[in-house]
C-alpha cells in the first residue's frame, strides 16, 4: 500500500515514522516546509503531489483546514476514484471530505486514540492503542487495514456519535492531565518541593489506571468517598482554595455514584452526599 500522509505535525510525522519503520511506502505532504524528523523528506510536488501517487491519502491536517485541504485536492484533480481518503480529526465525519465526492473515492476518518508528543517514539505509542474508524465501506475496510500496519485495534462509530465520542477521548485524556496539574499545585501548596510535586503522583496515578484495566471503574475506585469517610471529605473541601472546591464536589459527587453501585451503605452514601454538598456531616454510627 502506498500512502501519502498531508499534514507534517506531530501526528503526521509520527504516522509517517511509524509506517515506514514498517516497510510501508509513505509520501509526506506540507503546506509549509518546516523541518521534519529524518529520514522523512518533504513531498517536491506538495500536497497534490503526494496524493496523487498514493492509494491511501490521510489528512492530517487541524479541524479547521480539512475542508480546505480538501477543496484544493478537488480543484488540482489530485483525488481518483480507485484512492480512499481519510482524515484524522477525532471531532468530524467524512462529510469534512465532501469536496472530494465527486471524484468517487473511498471518504472516512481514522482517528488515534494516543497523543504523540514527540514523532520519533509514535510508533511504540501507536503498538496497542485503539483508533476510531468511521466512513463509507472502502474507507472502514482501508482505515482497518491501517490500523493493522500500525498495530492499532479498530473501533468502529456512525458519524452521528462522533462528537460524543471526542468529548470522552478529552475527559480521558486532556483533562487527567488537568487535574494532574491540579494536584500538583496543591502539592506545592501544602509545602512539598516544586521538583517533586510533579512526580510525587505519579506512581498513584499509574495504579489507579491499572486497577480500572483489571477491575473496571466501579472496582477500581478508593479514598474516602468509597469508604464512606463523610467527615475526611469534609476536612477535604474545608482545606481547598476555594477555586478548587466546586471542582472537587463535582467529582465527589461521580465518585458517590461509583462507591454506591459498587454497594456502599445507603447510610454513609447520604453523609458523604451532605458533606459534598456543604451539608452538616452526621455522626458516624460506627
Amino acid at each position: 500500500m502506498r500512502i501519502a500522509i498531508l499534514g507534517a505535525g506531530r501526528m503526521g510525522q509520527g504516522l509517517a515514522l511509524a509506517l515506514a519503520g514498517r516497510g510501508i511506502e509513505v509520501a509526506l505532504g506540507s503546506r509549509s516546509s518546516h523541518p521534519v524528523a529524518p529520514p522523512l523528506r518533504l513531498h517536491p510536488a506538495g500536497l497534490a503531489g503526494a496524493a496523487r501517487d498514493a492509494e491511501l491519502v490521510l489528512l492530517a491536517a487541524p479541524d479547521d483546514a480539512i475542508a480546505e485541504v480538501a477543496a484544493g485536492l478537488a480543484r488540482a484533480d489530485a483525488i481518483r476514484p480507485d484512492q480512499v481518503v481519510l482524515h484524522v480529526s477525532g471531532l468530524l465525519d467524512r462529510s469534512a471530505l465532501e469536496a472530494l465526492a465527486p471524484s468517487g473515492a473511498g471518504l472516512g476518518s481514522f482517528h488515534p486514540l494516543q497523543t504523540v508528543a514527540d514523532p520519533r517514539t509514535a510508533a511504540e505509542r501507536l503498538r496497542g492503542a485503539y483508533v476510531a474508524v468511521e466512513g463509507d465501506a472502502r474507507a472502514v475496510a482501508a482505515g482497518r487495514e491501517l490500523a493493522g500496519l500500525l498495530g492499532l485495534t479498530a473501533v468502529r462509530l456512525d458519524a452521528a456519535a462522533k462528537p460524543l465520542y471526542h468529548a470522552a477521548a478529552t475527559v480521558a485524556a486532556n483533562y487527567l492531565v488537568v487535574l494532574l496539574e491540579v494536584a500538583e499545585r496543591l502539592a506545592r501548596e501544602a509545602g512539598v518541593a516544586p521538583e517533586l510535586a510533579g512526580k510525587l503522583f505519579l506512581p498513584l496515578v499509574e495504579g489507579a489506571v491499572a486497577n480500572v484495566a483489571e477491575l473496571g471503574a466501579a472496582g477500581a475506585l478508593t479514598g474516602p468517598v468509597r469508604r464512606g469517610d463523610a467527615r475526611t471529605v469534609a476536612a477535604h473541601l474545608a482545606a481547598l482554595p476555594a477555586g478548587d472546591r466546586e471542582l472537587y464536589r463535582v467529582l465527589g459527587l461521580r465518585a458517590l455514584a461509583l462507591a454506591e453501585a459498587a454497594g456502599l451503605d445507603p447510610g454513609r452514601v447520604a453523609r458523604v452526599a451532605a458533606a459534598l454538598r456543604g451539608g452538616e456531616v452526621a455522626s458516624d454510627a460506627r
